[in-house]
């Protein structure tokens, strides 16, 4: 059986947009931390984004598991123009486009960012070949917020609207078995 465990990585405390800037993890919850690599499985392998507060996390939470290269793939969303900014001062100069780009989430995009299909085509095959490269093992993917909901939707089947009213915290856990047809979300957003 094949099943994908997808990890939120510890917090930023970033009150903006972060999608491509590389901002640390806090990672000084080591009781979270170690009930997180508790939970998940012992034969599991590893996979992270390349960005340092997934990585980081990934590491804190590795035990013995086996630790694969990271993955520019499984980068989150990139906010572009918006990047670093507060949902406030956004909506303050552009208004219309970030209230599409939450309301209607397809082929709306922030100024020089992705939009929610350009992340999906960049998540699923990178997911798509961990997949393929180690069937029936456990994958553990430590990602962001954008690339977790990718793999819901793909679960669960729902439109984009429906996808982004899901919530995904800081270190939480969505499991999704692949080996049924069609992929049977099994828990999203469990905090261990």
């Amino acid at each position: 059986m094949t099943k994908l465990f997808l990890i939120r990585h510890g917090p930023t405390h970033a009150k903006t947009m972060v999608g491509w800037s590389n901002l640390p993890a806090d990672l000084s919850d080591k009781a979270a931390l170690q009930r997180l690599s508790d939970f998940l499985p012992k034969d599991g392998i590893v996979v992270s984004s390349d960005l340092l507060r997934a990585s980081a996390t990934a590491d804190a939470i590795l035990g013995n598991r086996i630790r694969l290269a990271d993955d520019h793939a499984l980068r989150e969303i990139h906010f572009g123009d918006w990047e670093l900014q507060s949902f406030r001062d956004i909506e303050a100069h552009d208004p219309d486009r970030i209230r599409a780009y939450w309301d209607t989430p397809g082929d709306v995009h922030p100024p020089n960012g992705e939009s929610w299909n350009d992340i999906t085509a960049r998540v699923d095959p990178a997911i798509d070949h961990l997949i393929a490269t180690n069937s029936g093992k456990n994958i553990v993917v430590v990602a962001h917020f954008g690339v977790i909901l990718t793999q819901v939707q793909r679960a669960k089947r729902m439109t984009n609207y429906e996808t982004f009213s899901h919530r995904i915290d800081n270190l939480s856990v969505t499991s999704i078995n692949i080996s049924r047809t069609p992929w049977a979300l099994e828990q999203i957003n469990h905090i261990p």
